[in-house]
């Protein structure tokens, strides 16, 4: 398996796991309702079909917004409501997810500077 294959593997399970904790916080029961079981078929296609996989860490980070404006706000929506979550639920995911956050925001400040 490539970086690039295990990187998107990684998302998607990322992306599952914070739809199940959002529709279990929000719509109850412990099967994906109809709406969520949607949303998460739509999110990792486009994770199947992203063509910057290799370089990009996160998709609120790409330059390329490639989800439609009702299923990104749906996905902003519950990121807001399942990222904090997720430490309780998934400390290592959650914790790793932060460490690439960070890293993509220092690593974007220094492409910056660079450009002066």
């Amino acid at each position: 398996m490539t970086p690039a294959e295990r990187k998107r593997e990684k998302e998607k399970k990322t992306v599952s796991e914070m739809i199940r904790i959002y529709c279990r916080g929000r719509h109850g029961g412990k099967a994906l309702c109809p709406a969520c079981a949607a949303l998460e078929q739509y999110a990792l296609r486009q994770t199947d079909h992203c063509p910057f996989m290799e370089k990009k860490t996160f998709c609120s980070c790409c330059k390329v917004h490639c989800y439609q404006p009702e299923m990104r706000e749906r996905i902003r929506e519950l990121m807001r409501y399942s990222g904090p979550r997720m430490l309780f639920v998934h400390p290592f995911m959650a914790l790793s997810h932060l460490y690439e956050t960070v890293k993509q925001k220092i690593l974007s400040g220094r492409d910056k500077s660079h450009r002066d």
